[in-house]
């Protein structure tokens, strides 16, 4: 027996200026485009609002669109539809994950959380909705280091799931927390070798990094910050020239605000573009223009898990 073959399903026609496509589409469905720092250029020029995962938190909390179109990664929409349960929200790319978040099971999560049940769960919003849900708080890299300084210093804290920013917060806080041992691709591929021998060829520039990076990479930097820190830190700081570690989609906004300035993305540790997140680039401005006419790929999650990873995202907004 042979199986019929069903024509696919046509696609809309791309049109010749999708900036002009997708301005209209946004019009039309009263949407409004988030995009984060890590997304190509073209889509960060065509977004409402820019920023990083606390800033696109906080815009999704209080938007009065109807549509939410997240260019970024998967959780990040997540996150949008636990602030709105009745909005449509859209993503470019449905396999635009986060190794972060793919890198931490729930199923192992509730063992290893099960083997510390005294500690206060503080979980990086780089996790799915379902470790949201088994979280006590969720922080960003913008707010990590506040918000353990507003926890009892009597409570034991488990941190999860970056390990690296949470030994930053550690030693920025002094505070002793269990770690979930997990990593993003890209900042934990930059190579300190690398960026030493950048410094050398560049004795006159600044290091600034994110604090997912590795200890020893961080230990050359001269400011430490999230995406909008640094971005702020580029702009206000009197160095001329700067060695970037971090996604270097974030250069394109730092060189808009200060074009006579310099920019160096830092390598990675192979002759590979890995310093940069192959999840976000997934997105294209094609894609976007196709999510909003189709209205799909679309983010759902159970009622349950969305209620329950509700509570310590609003604790987070609350503490910010």
């Amino acid at each position: 027996m042979f199986a019929t073959l069903r024509p696919p399903i046509a696609q809309p026609a791309i049109p010749i200026d999708l900036v002009e496509a997708i301005h209209s589409l946004k019009r039309d469905l009263n949407a409004v485009i988030l995009a984060h720092y890590y997304q190509d250029s073209d889509i960060q020029d065509v977004a409402d609002y820019l920023g990083d995962s606390l800033g696109l938190s906080q815009q999704a909390a209080n938007t009065k669109a109807d549509v939410i179109v997240f260019a970024g990664v998967h959780f990040m929409a997540e996150t949008a539809k636990i602030l709105n349960p009745t909005k449509l929200v859209l993503l470019p790319d449905v396999n635009a994950g986060c190794s972060l978040a793919d890198g931490c099971p729930p199923d192992e999560f509730a063992r290893f959380k099960s083997l510390h049940p005294e500690h206060f769960v503080i979980s990086y919003i780089n996790c799915t909705a379902e470790i949201k849900a088994m979280s006590d708080l969720i922080c960003t890299s913008s707010n990590a280091v506040r918000l353990v300084e507003q926890i009892s210093p009597h409570q034991p804290i488990l941190f999860a799931p970056d390990q690296h920013l949470g030994r930053y917060v550690m030693n920025e806080t002094g505070r002793n927390m269990v770690l979930w041992p997990g990593s993003c691709m890209v900042h934990e591929n930059f190579s300190e070798k690398k960026i030493a021998q950048l410094q050398m060829s560049h004795p006159d520039a600044g290091v600034i990094a994110h604090p997912e990076c590795e200890i020893g990479v961080l230990r050359h930097a001269h400011y430490v910050g999230s995406t909008t820190a640094l971005l702020k830190y580029a702009q206000e700081s009197d160095w001329n020239t700067l060695i970037v570690v971090t996604e270097p989609g974030i250069i394109h906004q730092m060189q808009k605000q200060s074009p006579q300035k310099h920019f160096i993305p830092a390598p990675p540790m192979g002759n590979c573009a890995c310093n940069e997140c192959p999840h976000m680039r997934l997105n294209t401005l094609e894609k976007l223009y196709l999510c909003m006419k189709n209205k799909s790929p679309e983010v759902t999650l159970p009622e349950s898990i969305r209620r329950e990873a509700l509570r310590p995202i609003q604790r987070m907004l609350a503490m910010s």
